[in-house]
Parts: C-alpha cells; sequence; structure tokens
C-alpha cells in the first residue's frame, strides 16, 4: 500500500487506542518517583481515546477531517504534559496534511516530523531524553528512510517508524540520568511507542481490540463520560403533602448516586432544587416524581456541549440563549484553581477563587475542564493556578484555546504555591500588579510533602522499601522510613531554616487527630515559626507542608 486514507487510517487510530489502554497499567509503572501518582499511561490512554472517540464520531472517511477532529478531540481532552504533548503531535500531523483525503508515504513521514516541530514549539523548556526526543528522532529517522527508498510502502515506513522509536527509548537514560538510575525508560516515549505499535498491528491486519479485563481506565473513562457526556439534568420539585413527610435530601441524593455524577440535592421548605449529570435522565426524574411535581426542568445533552466547546462556542451563552435568558454579567477578576479534597477545595473557595477544578495527583484535569470553567466564571481578566506540574500545560492549552479573552497562567507546582498566590490577590489593583505579587508569592514557598512508596528502589543513592513512608521537598525525595510521623520530622528539619516564618500544615485523608496534635508539638518545641494547620482531605499525600 503506497498511499494512506480515511479509512485504513480510522483503523490505525482506534488499533492505537485499544493498545494504549491495555499497556497503561505497565507505562504508568515506568513512573520515576515510587510514588502513588504515576498516571502517565493513565493520561495518554485517556487524551487519545478522548481524540479518537471524536473522530470517530465525525461518521467520516475523509483523512483529513478525521485528522481535524481528531486534533480537537485531543486538544480538549489532554491531561499531564505527556497527554498535551501527544495532542500536540497529531495536531502538526494535521496541519500537515490538511485538505488531503489520501497521502502518500513520503506525505505521511512529513506529517510526524511536522507533529514533532509542533511539539517542541508548545513547551518552553524541552527535556531531552523525553516524549519530545523520541518523536523527533524517530520521526526524523523514518523520512529520512523514505528519502533512500522512495519505492517503500506505508507498513514498511511504520516498521521503520517504531525501530528508530524503539531505539530512541531505550536511550533516554543515557540524556536523563533520573532515567538511568531508577532503571526504567520515558514513559511518555513509551506511550507513544504503543501507538506506534497499535498503528502497525492495523496495518498488518491484526489490529489491537480494547481487553475486557482493562478495568482502571474503562472506569475513568466512564466516569468522565458520565460527567462530561451525559445529560446535565436539573429540575425542582415542589413536596406534596406525602412527599413532605418521605422525603429526605439524602434519600434523594443516595439514590440519583447510582444515576450519575456531580450531584446537588437542595430543600427550600417545600421546594427541592436537583442538579446531576446522568446517561438516564429519566430514572432520575421518576425518582424525584414520587415526592411531588415538577415546577420546573431543564435537560441537556452534554455531547452537544462538548462538540460546542470544540467548535469554539461558549455553551452556556448557547445554553441562556435557547432559555431565553440573560448571561451573567461580566465581573472584572476570576481566580480558577485544581485540588483534590474537600477541605482544599473550601479552602481554596475562602481565599476567593471562583472555580475549583477537581483534580491533582491522581487524576490531571483536562484542557477541556479548564475550558469550561472559564466560560462558566464569566468575567474580564481570569488567572489559573494549576497547582502541580504536570497541569500547567493543559491549562496554558486552555488559554490558547480560548484566545481572545485575557487568562493568565500561573505556574504553581504545588498546593502551597496556590494558596500563597491567592493570599496574594487584590481585587482592587491592576492585573499587573496582581501578577506581580502572586509570582512573587509563588517563588518565597517551599512545598514538602509526605506519602508511601508503591515499589523498592534507589532514588539518588536513597533506599526506599515499598510502604515506606517517604519526605519530599520539591521534586528531591530526602527521607524514607516505616513511621509517617518521623519522615514529617526529618522533612521538617530540612525544610525549616533561621529566615522561616509561616509554615502551613495540610493534613490529608488519612492523617489522624492525633498525627495532627502531635506534628504540631513537634514544630512549636523545635521551631520558631507560625502554624496554620488546615484540613485538606487530600488523597495520596498524607501531609503537605509549605513554608515561607
Amino acid at each position: 500500500m503506497k498511499t494512506l486514507n480515511g479509512i485504513t487510517f480510522k483503523e490505525m487510530l482506534l488499533s492505537g487506542a485499544a493498545n494504549l489502554s491495555n499497556q497503561h497499567h505497565e507505562i504508568d509503572a515506568l513512573n520515576v518517583f515510587p510514588v502513588p501518582d504515576g498516571d502517565t499511561g493513565t493520561n495518554m490512554s485517556m487524551t487519545f481515546s478522548s481524540g479518537v472517540k471524536a473522530a470517530v464520531d465525525a461518521c467520516t472517511d475523509q483523512l483529513s477531517l478525521l485528522a481535524k477532529t481528531l486534533s480537537k478531540g485531543l486538544l480538549m481532552g489532554a491531561r499531564g504534559n505527556s497527554g498535551v504533548i501527544t495532542s500536540q503531535i497529531f495536531r502538526g500531523f494535521y496541519q500537515s496534511i490538511e485538505g488531503k483525503n489520501e497521502i502518500s508515504v513520503s506525505e505521511f513521514a512529513d506529517a510526524f516530523v511536522k507533529g514533532a516541530e509542533v511539539a517542541y514549539k508548545a513547551v518552553m523548556r524541552p527535556v531531552e531524553g523525553t516524549i519530545l526526543t523520541v518523536i523527533r528522532e524517530s520521526s526524523f529517522y523514518a523520512r529520512d528512510y523514505v528519502k533512500n527508498n522512495p519505492d517503500c510502502t506505508i507498513k514498511e515506513y511504520m516498521d521503520q517508524l517504531i525501530l528508530f522509536a524503539k531505539d530512541s527509548l531505550e536511550h533516554t537514560p543515557e540524556l536523563l540520568p533520573v532515567l538511568k538510575e531508577v532503571g526504567v525508560v520515558d514513559s511518555g516515549g513509551a506511550g507513544l511507542l504503543v501507538i506506534f505499535e497499535g498503528f502497525q498491528a492495523a496495518l498488518e491486519g491484526r489490529p489491537f481490540q480494547l481487553e475486557q479485563s482493562e478495568s482502571k481506565t474503562a472506569a475513568a473513562a466512564m466516569e468522565i463520560e458520565n460527567d462530561e457526556f451525559g445529560y446535565c439534568t436539573e429540575f425542582i420539585v415542589r413536596l406534596s403533602e406525602k412527599g413532605q413527610v418521605i422525603f429526605t435530601e439524602d434519600k434523594l441524593r443516595n439514590a440519583l448516586a447510582r444515576l450519575g455524577e456531580s450531584i446537588v440535592v437542595v430543600q427550600d421548605e417545600d421546594l427541592v432544587k436537583v442538579h446531576v449529570h446522568t446517561l438516564t435522565p429519566g430514572d432520575a426524574l421518576n425518582l424525584a416524581q414520587r415526592y411531588g411535581e415538577f415546577i420546573k426542568l431543564k435537560i441537556e445533552n452534554m455531547q452537544e456541549q462538548h462538540s460546542t466547546i470544540q467548535g469554539g462556542v461558549a455553551p452556556e451563552k448557547e445554553h441562556l440563549k435557547a432559555m431565553g435568558e440573560q448571561p451573567k454579567e461580566l465581573k472584572e477578576y476570576a481566580l480558577i484553581t485544581c485540588a483534590a479534597g474537600e477541605g482544599l477545595k473550601s479552602l481554596f473557595k475562602e481565599f476567593r477563587c471562583d472555580e475549583v477544578i477537581s483534580g491533582g495527583q491522581t487524576m490531571n484535569p483536562s484542557t477541556e475542564d479548564f475550558v469550561a470553567a472559564i466560560q462558566h466564571v464569566r468575567a474580564r481578566h481570569i488567572f489559573l493556578l494549576p497547582n502541580n506540574s504536570n497541569i500547567i500545560l493543559a491549562a496554558q492549552q486552555a488559554a490558547e484555546v480560548l484566545e481572545g479573552q485575557d487568562i493568565h497562567v500561573l505556574p504553581t507546582k504545588s498546593i502551597p504555591q496556590g494558596l500563597s498566590a491567592c493570599i496574594m490577590f487584590n481585587p482592587e489593583v491592576s492585573v499587573e500588579e496582581n501578577l506581580a505579587e502572586m509570582t512573587e508569592a509563588i517563588q518565597h514557598v517551599k512545598t514538602g510533602q509526605v506519602t508511601y512508596a508503591i515499589k523498592d528502589t534507589t532514588f539518588e543513592g536513597l533506599k526506599i522499601k515499598e510502604g515506606d513512608y517517604m519526605g519530599m521537598f520539591e521534586k528531591n525525595i530526602l527521607v524514607s522510613t516505616p513511621f509517617k510521623l518521623e519522615a514529617c520530622y526529618r522533612l521538617l528539619e530540612a525544610m525549616i531554616d533561621e529566615d522561616s516564618e509561616l509554615i502551613t500544615v495540610i493534613a490529608g485523608e488519612d492523617a489522624s487527630e492525633d498525627e495532627c496534635r502531635a506534628l504540631e508539638s513537634y514544630i512549636t518545641e523545635h521551631f520558631d515559626v507560625e502554624i496554620d494547620l488546615q484540613q485538606g482531605q487530600q488523597p495520596v499525600y498524607s501531609f503537605i507542608f509549605g513554608v515561607e
């Protein structure tokens, strides 16, 4: 086969997505840090599946349209740095073949070279030894092969691309010493290779199929499917006399929990307002109707909203127009941040954040999550606080998608940095003054975290055993011990110096009251600093420390 058309390309995409989903656990396990948040494989799988779903749902066999829809789907569904970079690779791919419904081998090769170029441009400080290296080296060498072998087929080119990608991946530890020490290759590059191998299998007539045993990614995808691509169902019920007797908020909320996500149930005397995202809105209405009669209801297809967002139109505005309502007035400022844990979400709300996007270490929010939040707040000037180095690219991509709006992404890499930036925000001063103050605040925060190790390894000479508690100062693992509080104490000794004035202690969902009290006593006895203890209820990290 000397040319590639849309039919074959669609088969390649489906095979690549299935192969990546089937192997995402193995890619997650390549995480350098032995912490329970190695999610490169999950992020890439959810990103690529989002793009492929968009392409398949387009119901077209035109190559250019498939590539365009794939690019948009990847763009909006991108999660984590690896997901964003993957979206950029296929963005460049589409740019190269735009308007073509059949391409030659050389055009196919040029498209991946363009993908590498676009991906590099998307990253402010490209790091070699990553997925960027793998796409750059493999695409350039494979294109050279095509130039030297002009009669090669699409299949032969794909074979060469994979050979060069494997070779590049094997050499990533030579470019990133931390990979070599831990004994792994780059996880993002590994994910890209898996996609390519899925493409190859389709060209050989043996495409990969999604394994039924794969449950984690499928469950995560279903959760997002329910939340984003079901029906946004809202209604108000006036309780009947009988309904008032038997109705409780908890009873209805628990029943709705079996049908969907994003549930809100609020009672005000004889009125009950309900919001739920579900694939079966009729079932939700039947549940509520037992208690009384509807006085208002609204059901929206969120798949249509998703498609509208991809087309660059604000779904809220379209919905309000359809309902005959006016959009709410533009505010001057809005803060949007990311956090996992009800305590942290409440804390950010107290610090004037308008939207708190659910997500963090174990579940990075997508570009579309940021886009939806930005459109919802309706403000002239918007500040995005990702609070995680693996979320910054998705936030920046959302700002690019909504070009024309005044959106500023502050590079907060931790929860303490995000909180400090929020504290310095002043709605009475200019955008420039806020950016200066908030950025300076970020630079003066030191972050420490305590979590547990998921495997035996050695990191920068420190031996780590599975199940140990690790104390991490920024990106360095300083201590590994079987005892949680010992990890906290030794970490704090490294973080606090004579210039430190305030330490914020954020307790996770597994931190007990006794542990919090012991920690407060230790800090009081050993350091001359002010203590601010907060119940963050965050997963994964027992304690998060911010020192200023």
